[in-house]
């Protein structure tokens, strides 16, 4: 069974007038968080699991799929449970990434807190497992909200938690969790749940092993299509006349591609961030080395000055990562710099722009990533960075639905390569992390899913090399055993690299001693002996060994009792007389 919605911002449904009816806490939820309409994919979801159906959900990024699973979730389980017992687990939900797992929890908190005596509890990584495992012995958990990694781990460790009276499971963002490598994990937790539930699978794009998943772990679901209501510019340039299409992104999100050099990426890039400076604006990055890199250098650009930078990446500890996503959340302009960690179903309110430095590996990802802005209904932008061999990218990505529209690079922007290079002499932070960032992304450039487009032996490192504004080109695998381009980099001359000083003090003071104490073992070190010359003597004249000698005569004597026997030989025959054998071996004297 299959069902199929335009995604404009809002249906003219009201959640008070969907059947089977929502129960008043619920509404009054609703109405307090200032919702009061339902989006496409709530108005086709929230009724068919509320009527105990299994659905697969494949809605566009930022259609509000959050809500069309929390508030059925909350409305199976009012209708079916009345006091469970603190460790009766009646609903879960998996999401793929701890930031996206915690916003699923504080959206759904106003309205679990409406049920009684049920409590939610989420579990991510990033805490002690251990710290997890206590709270729920001592506290109970009624619904988890957990990323599948640390879900599976707490499965297996702990037996006091019951799944006899399970109701509902929630796998959000599913392509995104079989991309991930987790699909050992959720079929190891999907047999540990009863048969006889309510399953809801949501995705922004269908994949085969999301159909695989669903097979396995769906009864008979109901199929939901939600598709974006979107407009794209017809190709004769006669007609300017704009024609609907169907897509994955939001009808609200106009997507550009700018065409430069890599040693220009990042002057376009800075000219593109000071012309939006009272934006709310998301770069990604492909690598956390790269994030590290340009995290430090961009606030240290003169005409940046004054901006509100910050990064986020898996690498981070989650206590730094859950203060960048809050701190980024509460700004009404600034630059969050991330990775693909931030690029799937995160609701990040008053997003206007994104920003793609670096295209993902996965052609999958550009829609989620685009997708964090234009969210229900309200307008975004959104422009992707692409180097002139890859310009085949934008035909790729209109076959698929996404068409990007070519945005000439600026003329006047300024040129802050110099200015990083600088920064890179002052600071051995700097120049250490851009090296780490060069390296990480060549090499997740090697992993691009689309290689026949992302072609790596034809990336050109030498601009790169001068776009990360290193001082020489590292000594590794990638750059000295392929015959890729070096053209266009410039080494800096006349410096010694280890003059160059971290501007941290105490890690500067580290590295010193880190030097003297290297020094130290070096010359502790015993010096290898010098092994004696041997005179150059000719082989005849040097003095033989014992053992030499005794080889020697082994072979002399073997040598005269062969000719002897030759020579007996002969004589039987008698092709020698006695006397001659004699004269021969030397016995004539004896006879």
């Amino acid at each position: 069974m299959d069902s199929e919605f335009p995604n404009k911002a809002l249906t003219t449904t009201r959640f008070s007038d969907l059947k089977p009816p929502l129960s008043d806490p619920v509404l009054q939820a609703l109405t307090h968080s200032g919702f009061d309409f339902c989006t496409p994919v709530q108005a086709a979801t929230i009724p068919l699991l509320c009527s105990f159906k299994d659905v697969a959900v494949d809605a566009a990024t930022g259609s509000g799929k959050t809500l069309a699973f929390v508030i059925p979730l909350v409305e199976i389980l009012r209708r079916n449970s009345s006091n469970p017992k603190p460790h009766q687990v009646l609903g879960i939900i998996i999401s793929p990434t701890r930031e996206l797992a915690s916003q699923i929890y504080h959206v759904a908190q106003p309205f679990i807190s409406s049920l009684t005596n049920v409590k939610s509890m989420l579990l991510v990584g990033g805490v002690e497992v251990k710290t997890d495992m206590k709270k729920i012995e001592e506290e109970g958990a009624n619904v988890l909200i957990a990323t599948p990694g640390r879900l599976h781990d707490i499965m297996n460790r702990m037996d006091v938690m019951d799944f006899k009276s399970f109701e509902i499971l929630i796998l959000d963002e599913a392509d995104r969790l079989l991309d991930m490598g987790f699909q050992k994990q959720i079929n190891a937790i999907i047999t540990q749940l009863p048969k006889l539930r309510r399953t809801g699978l949501f995705s922004a794009t269908q994949t085969q092993a999301v159909e695989e998943l669903a097979k396995a772990g769906l009864r008979n679901p109901v199929r939901v299509e939600v598709r974006a209501e979107t407009k794209r510019m017809n190709d004769s340039a006669a007609s300017k006349q704009l024609e609907s299409s169907n897509s994955k992104i939001p009808s609200g999100l106009h997507i550009e591609y700018m065409e430069c050099e890599a040693d220009n990426k990042p002057s376009q890039l800075v000219d593109f961030l000071v012309k939006n400076r009272s934006k709310k604006i998301i770069i990604y990055y492909m690598t956390c080395a790269c994030v590290d890199y340009w995290g430090v250098v961009l606030p240290r650009l003169s005409v940046l000055k004054g901006f509100s930078l910050i990064p986020l990446h898996g690498k981070m500890k989650q206590t730094v990562r859950e203060k960048a996503l809050t701190s980024f959340t509460s700004l009404s302009n600034g630059i969050l710099l991330c990775t693909d960690v931030a690029a799937r179903g995160l609701d990040i309110p008053g997003v206007d722009c994104i920003v793609q430095y670096d295209p993902p590996q996965d052609p999958n990802v550009f829609v989620h990533r685009s997708g964090r802005t234009a969210r229900l209904g309200k307008q975004g932008h959104a422009v992707v960075f692409l180097l002139p061999k890859e310009e085949s990218y934008v035909e790729f990505l209109r076959i698929r639905g996404v068409p990007l529209q070519e945005r000439l690079c600026s003329n006047n922007a300024p040129d802050v390569v110099p200015e990083i290079r600088s920064a890179a002499t002052k600071d051995r932070d700097v120049m250490e992390k851009g090296v780490r960032a060069f390296v990480s992304y060549i090499r997740a450039y090697k992993e691009h899913h689309c290689s026949y487009i992302f072609r790596w032996k034809e990336l050109e490192i030498g601009k790169l090399a001068t776009g990360h504004g290193l001082l020489q080109l590292p000594l590794v695998p990638e750059v000295k055993r392929h015959s890729l381009s070096t053209e266009g980099f410039e080494p800096v001359k006349d410096i010694n690299f280890e003059d160059i000083k971290f501007r941290d003090k105490s890690r500067e003071k580290q590295r010193k001693k880190n030097l003297l104490v290297k020094k130290e073992a070096k010359e502790k070190e015993p010096k290898p002996k010098k092994l004696k010359k041997t005179p150059n003597v000719p082989p005849a004249m040097r003095k033989k060994t014992a053992k030499q000698r005794r080889a020697q005569q082994t072979v002399e004597d073997e040598e005269e009792l062969t000719q002897e026997y030759r020579l007996l030989k002969k004589l039987k025959k008698g092709t020698i007389d006695e006397s001659e054998y004699a004269k021969l071996t030397g016995t004539e004297d004896l006879l």
